[in-house]
């Protein structure tokens, strides 16, 4: 991918041009007129527009024309990003929009934005007038008497013909809401109050909707028309991806939210100036930030997350000054002055972890150590820099490896559930901990074009004991590069769940690259350029990873992962590239490892649960009607709260907490992770078979 890109960016110098006077007059002789209030688009916002169309339909790995096709697909998506409920909009409005249906392509190609911003001004104000109702309803006390339902699934409906309609659709939303409160031992006043403070909530939430959040909301209708992972990221989007992507910012070291007229501080993190200083702590409100020694305060009241955040943030070494207001502060004090200078600060909240746990199989207990890594993320800036300690997922892997050999582990899991993917770099370099060398992936181009890439450690091994790679349905992209080498080189054994399926890489275009003269950031563009492929040859794509030994799943294809992406890539196969497989896993032991699996499937009494869990959360799934009569909403109540207990079981089955049910407190006892432990008796199976 490196060669890809580097020509990359003389090609696109190359062949973008900016359209001809005569284009752009001919995109221009149609003013368009907003009302007073609504949201209009830029001329920056216009060539982006043109420019992304240009990039995604020249340089994306599937070659797509701009047509009335799929001019059509992207307005199906824009509607569907505005109004997915089809609760808001009437059938009306969206007779009215069908104008633009086959012109969307035509648009895209000559910056014209007229469609984004009259269909999104026509659902905002739609959104305003249900706002109106929807405050007068909560006004008056719900009865819960007649005998009626109320379907929760919208996807299949239809917009409403009628104000009448729409009326009776909403009561029938908002005496749901009621109910469930209802339910849950509230008074009239009580339902009342929450009631109206979540829609003023979602109000305020609407009202603070800006023409850039409307023009990336469009531009993603696009490019998610091509493929699922095709994104335009506006500035702040921009910014958020990549400090994930390294696990790192320069800042303060202090985690933000909305609360009321303030921005307020949920976390200090360990380390950074904010903790160091040892003046901000929880809770703690900001009333406004100045910039360097002598800058002029800014007052931060009623502003945005994203906002407050963008002005924090800054270079390592810098100064920022807050205005902070104590929550046991006195009415009418003054808030007092913090000076901090920024540094740079690592997120450890998606970093790689390690534990060890206790397995007892056939009245022997095994020692286990376990690697969970939740995503796969590498500060390229820092690495670019050279410098030390820079975050990656390799390093804090290797390092934990060694510490579990210190502790003499018998085997080792790598616990990649949940984890989405990252940087390809990382999934080559961490299969290179446990293989002495060879292939890892092969990647194609667009043109056909196939490289193959491989460990480069240069034949070192840190770990050559017994693997297990724990998989689930959104274990995907560099999880399953790393999980399907694994696999091919024998190397360990795949436990879980099939992998979500995909199976492309994408690359970061800087938009202000294309568009120099632009005086404000312009955001990116992650446009898919590749697909990759295991060393065997096949695509993880649509299919995944297939686990040696499959565990129990509440997720089906159908419903999650790539293939049931309409815009996802197909499946195909390439050539096999060479490689030598490891002699440690065969089709023998994998036989029975899966059968002393199925052993346990129906004698151990926990997994006979899990199987059952798993059965009421699909029907809990599938039961889309609720009454809206009391004296029945209270028959279906028991049933209704065992399948919801047993939804909620299965989805936080992984996540760690304590004994009191409180998520991620740390030092605690955590609770049973059925998957974890299955994952350890494998793995001790494993031990005893090898033996």
């Amino acid at each position: 991918m490196k060669k890809y890109l580097v020509t990359l960016v003389p090609v696109l110098m190359l062949s973008f041009q900016m359209d001809s006077p005569a284009d752009k007059e001919v995109a221009r002789n149609k003013p368009v007129v907003y009302a007073e209030g609504d949201l209009k688009p830029t001329i920056s916002q216009e060539k982006v527009e043109t420019l992304v169309a240009k990039l995604l339909t020249t340089y994306h790995y599937r070659k797509v024309r701009l047509d009335d096709s799929l001019s059509s697909v992207v307005w199906d998506n824009y509607l569907k990003e505005m109004d997915a409920s089809k609760t808001y909009l009437l059938a009306s409005d969206v007779a009215s929009f069908e104008k633009y249906k086959d012109q969307i392509d035509d648009a895209l190609v000559n910056g014209d934005l007229t469609a984004a911003y009259d269909m999104y001004n026509v659902f905002r104000k739609r959104f305003q007038e249900r706002n109106a109702f929807i405050k007068e309803q909560i006004k008056k006390p719900f009865t819960f008497t007649a005998d009626e339902t109320f379907n929760t699934d919208r996807e299949k409906a239809g917009w409403p013909k009628t104000i009448e309609e729409q009326n009776d659709l909403w009561r029938k939303i908002l005496k749901n809401q009621a109910l469930e409160l209802k339910l849950n031992n509230r008074s009239d006043s009580a339902i009342a109050a929450l009631m109206t403070q979540r829609y003023t909530n979602l109000d305020k939430a609407i009202n603070r909707v800006k023409s850039a959040d409307v023009f990336q909301m469009y531009m993603n209708s696009f490019a998610e028309a091509l493929d699922p992972h095709t994104n335009y990221l506006s500035p702040n989007n921009a910014d958020r991806f990549n400090q994930e992507m390294s696990q790192s910012l320069e800042g303060i070291g202090a985690m933000l939210q909305e609360d009321g007229d303030y921005i307020k501080i949920t976390n200090v993190l360990p380390g950074g100036p904010a903790f160091k200083s040892n003046q901000l702590k929880a809770n703690d409100k900001i009333a406004g930030v100045a910039q360097g020694d002598n800058g002029h305060m800014v007052n931060t009241m009623n502003w945005q997350v994203d906002e407050v955040v963008k002005l924090i943030k800054g270079p390592k070494g810098t100064v920022v000054r807050l205005q902070v207001i104590a929550p046991n502060a006195i009415a009418g004090a003054p808030p007092k002055e913090i000076r901090l200078v920024r540094e740079k600060i690592k997120l450890e909240e998606q970093r790689a972890k390690k534990e060890v746990i206790d397995v007892t199989d056939n009245g022997k207990t095994f020692k286990i150590g376990v690697i969970n890594v939740p995503m796969f993320y590498r500060d390229f800036e820092g690495a670019r820099k050279r410098e030390e300690g820079f975050s990656s997922t390799t390093s804090d892997v290797k390092r934990f490896v060694e510490e579990l050999k210190a502790e003499k582990v018998q085997g080792i899991v790598i616990d990649l559930r949940d984890n989405g993917g990252g940087s390809l770099t990382e999934a080559i370099d961490l299969t290179g901990i446990f293989i002495p060398k060879g292939p890892v992936v092969q990647v194609k181009e667009s043109t056909g074009e196939t490289e193959v890439y491989s460990d480069k450690d240069g034949g070192s091994v840190v770990y050559d004991g017994p693997l297990a790679v724990l998989v689930n349905r959104f274990s995907a992209s560099a999880s399953e590069i790393f999980a399907a080498a694994i696999q091919d080189y024998h190397r360990g054994i795949i436990i879980g769940g099939q992998t979500y399926g995909k199976g492309t890489v994408q690359t970061l275009i800087d938009l202000n690259q294309w568009l120099p003269k632009e005086p404000e950031k312009v955001g990116q563009v992650k446009m898919t350029i590749q697909k990759f492929y295991r060393i065997n040859g096949s695509s993880t794509q649509h299919r995944g990873v297939t686990p040696d030994v499959e565990l129990p799943s509440a997720f089906s294809a159908e419903e999650y992962g790539e293939s049931s992406q309409p815009s996802a890539l197909p499946w195909d196969h390439i050539n096999s590239t060479r490689y030598d497989q490891s002699q440690a896993i065969d089709d023998k032991i994998l036989s029975r490892l899966r059968s002393r699996f199925d052993q346990r499937l129906k004698s151990d009494p926990e997994l006979k649960q899990l199987a059952q869990d798993l059965a009421d959360f699909k029907k809990a799934k599938e039961n889309t009607v609720v009454s809206l009569q009391e004296s029945k909403r209270r028959k279906e109540r028991d049933e209704a709260e065992r399948k919801r207990a047993a939804a909620t079981k299965v989805s936080q089955m992984s996540a760690p907490v304590d004994e009191t049910g409180t998520p991620g407190k740390p030092d605690a006892k955590k609770k049973k992770d059925t998957y974890l432990n299955e994952a350890g008796l494998v793995l001790a199976d494993y031990i005893l078979a090898s033996k």
